[in-house]
């Protein structure tokens, strides 16, 4: 591993911990247990992410007739639920941050147990791949060491040091935002070889396609205020490349076509949902105006 992935991977893992620090500063215990005693939204979560989001991926790919390279990417990113971008683009909409990062949290806790076995019958389902065999505890471990644990303590500093969190919170935020920017600049020079030779290809399209729909989709099947709605929306849209950049190595020994595939899928992915977060980051900035 060359010293730029050792540098991109370093600031992928400060943007994580940094984003769900910042995310667990700004909730409270109250909120939080408000979230989780909310059945209706947390069924309806579950529901959107671990089941409909994974068949609108199978939906999408064969409604565009992917090459199996790229069929496979876009299964094994629907399948993969509880994406770190789910929490910023909470930020980054002006959301309900707190409901956000918790569903976010608990999906990758889960997904980290679901991935497998979903991307399995999937890929099964429909024809293409092959098994997917996962570490399921060593996903757990990265989930609970780079999203629950720093969510936690910044939970923890809000509830004991409430004017300490006040103070890191506008600091940890912007540490996010930069370190957001870089991981997104990071995925374009690292694998622009492979986007581009995508380019005038499906997936990138499908990509795009299946990220608004899933913003609908989990927008759709929430409830509450329509800025928690619209905050379900993204964590549905954006999904976690953790497990299905294992699944590639384990299952498909690491084949470029896959990779590039992916990066293809989670970009156009980005590509769609920041653009409707900004927007209705704006509206709410003129609303509360």
């Amino acid at each position: 591993m060359n010293t730029l992935q050792l540098l991109f991977n370093a600031v992928t893992v400060i943007f994580i911990a940094a984003t769900m620090f910042a995310a667990g500063l700004g909730a409270t215990l109250p909120a939080l247990r408000a979230v989780f005693a909310n059945l209706p939204l947390l069924l309806l979560v579950l529901l959107a992410n671990l089941v409909f989001v994974p068949l609108l991926g199978w939906g999408v790919a064969a409604l565009f007739g992917l090459p199996a390279a790229s069929f496979i990417a876009l299964l094994l990113v629907a399948s993969s639920p509880g994406g770190p971008f789910g929490a910023k683009l909470g930020m980054v909409q002006n959301g309900d941050v707190v409901a956000g990062a918790a569903m976010q949290v608990l999906l990758a806790a889960i997904g980290s147990i679901t991935f497998g076995p979903t991307a399995n019958v999937i890929l099964r389902a429909a024809n293409v791949g092959g098994g997917v065999s996962l570490d399921v505890a060593t996903l757990m471990l990265t989930v609970a060491v780079l999203q629950l644990v720093p969510f936690a303590v910044g939970l923890t500093v809000r509830h004991y040091a409430p004017s300490t969190a006040q103070a890191w919170h506008p600091v940890t935020a912007a540490v996010s935002n930069v370190t957001f920017l870089v991981v997104l600049a990071g995925m374009l020079v690292g694998n622009w070889r492979d986007v581009v030779a995508l380019i005038g290809s499906l997936s990138l399209l499908a990509g795009f396609v299946f990220a608004i729909v899933a913003f609908a989709l989990g927008t759709a099947l929430a409830t509450g205020p329509w800025a928690r709605r619209t905050t379900m929306g993204g964590v549905a849209a954006v999904r976690n490349a953790g497990p299905a950049l294992a699944a590639v190595g384990l299952a498909f020994g690491n084949e470029p076509a896959i990779l590039g595939a992916l990066a293809a899928v989670l970009l156009s992915g980005l590509a769609a949902s920041l653009p409707i977060a900004a927007v209705l980051s704006r509206r709410r900035a003129g609303t509360a105006a």
